[in-house]
């Protein structure tokens, strides 16, 4: 038999043709199965695969880049300061399940931040000179410049959240509108009539979505949405107080809120606890994330769990489709391409 160790015919290392030959198929098949295309049956891939394994052969990955001409990275880029992407576990946890995912593959991730015009001036230089095969955008607002950057570049792309109910990108979100109507009718479970929101970043779509959740939940009971009740926040623990703090001097009847993050509730709960307001005796408190914040609060934090480690995997596997298949998304449908991933709504002491 041949196909001990890693030597071809020849006696050197196994080329692609050997493998080709071995698994019955073309040169050009054993090369899309290598690069992981998804135009390959299960059958032909299942035949390659063995011929790898039994020639021992291994791929040239600067030869296969340069030739395809690709570069075996992409990048995940961030459009916020740096002091926030490492203040919120929103981040940390996207990170984790992309770099979970991206270990399967031969592929290198590079952390770039965007907050600030500068930077993204030098990103856009970075990019346009094509160093990287694809790209994951994450916390997008809606007047970012850089997914239309990105699409007129024809870098493949993938972002973690549309800006928009007519994004065009392909996206991976959570159910932000699902989400945040179970947290208010959680509240309205409880007895709960004074029901506050302290909203995300209100160019962030997904923001919007809670908001729209948060609105429906009520007119769905019979209660009056009150504007008096709703306050902007960032997403930020600083935001919560500031939202906190002019919702009690608006409405200090209230008796409970529902935060736009667990990071904002964290800072609701400072104002309410030097107000003299007993959670959840005097004022029922929700989060949003269901992070490593909520079940370390006292008392723990109800939160509504987003699989964020779970988004950031399938933005990777959305991303190494679109680079695979690189055909305009206009072309292909866009059915396939806006993930959207259940909630759930974990019940805990503050509520």
């Amino acid at each position: 038999m041949a196909g001990h160790g890693a030597r071809g015919r020849s006696g050197g290392r196994p080329t692609l043709e050997e493998v080709a030959a071995r698994a019955g198929v073309g040169r050009g098949t054993v090369s899309r199965v290598i690069n992981g295309s998804p135009r390959v049956s299960d059958a032909t891939r299942a035949a390659v695969e063995a011929a790898v394994a039994e020639l021992g052969y291994v791929p040239n990955t600067a030869a296969r880049a340069l030739a395809a001409n690709r570069t075996d990275a992409i990048a995940l880029v961030v459009p916020e300061p740096e002091t926030r992407f490492f203040a919120e576990p929103y981040f940390s946890d996207m990170l984790k399940g992309v770099g979970a995912e991206l270990s399967e593959t031969e592929m290198q991730l590079l952390l770039i931040f965007a907050g600030s015009d500068r930077e993204r001036r030098r990103l856009a230089q970075y990019l346009a000179a094509h160093r990287v095969d694809g790209v994951l955008l994450v916390s997008v607002h809606a007047d970012d410049p850089l997914p239309d950057m990105l699409s007129q570049l024809e870098i493949p792309a993938v972002i973690s959240g549309p800006r928009s109910a007519a994004e065009t990108l392909a996206s991976v979100d959570s159910d932000n509108f699902g989400g945040a109507r179970s947290a208010v009718e959680h509240l309205l479970s409880r007895g709960r009539r004074s029901i506050a929101h302290i909203t995300g970043r209100l160019d962030v779509y997904g923001a919007q979505r809670r908001v729209d959740g948060y609105r429906a939940a009520l007119c769905d009971a019979g209660h009056e949405v009150d504007e008096q009740l709703i306050e902007a926040g960032d997403f930020t623990e600083e935001g919560g107080r500031r939202a906190m703090a002019e919702l009690l001097r608006r409405r200090p009847d209230l008796d409970a809120v529902f935060a736009g993050s667990d990071v904002t509730a964290a800072g609701a709960r400072q104002v309410l606890r030097e107000a003299g307001r007993r959670i959840p005796d005097d004022v029922a408190l929700v989060g949003y994330d269901d992070s490593a914040i909520a079940r370390h609060m006292e008392p723990p934090l109800t939160s509504v769990r987003q699989p964020i480690e779970e988004m950031g995997r399938a933005m990777i596997d959305l991303l190494l489709n679109e680079i695979a298949d690189r055909r305009p998304a206009a072309s292909r449908g866009l059915d396939r391409h806006q993930v959207v991933l259940a909630t759930e709504l974990v019940e805990r002491a503050s509520s």
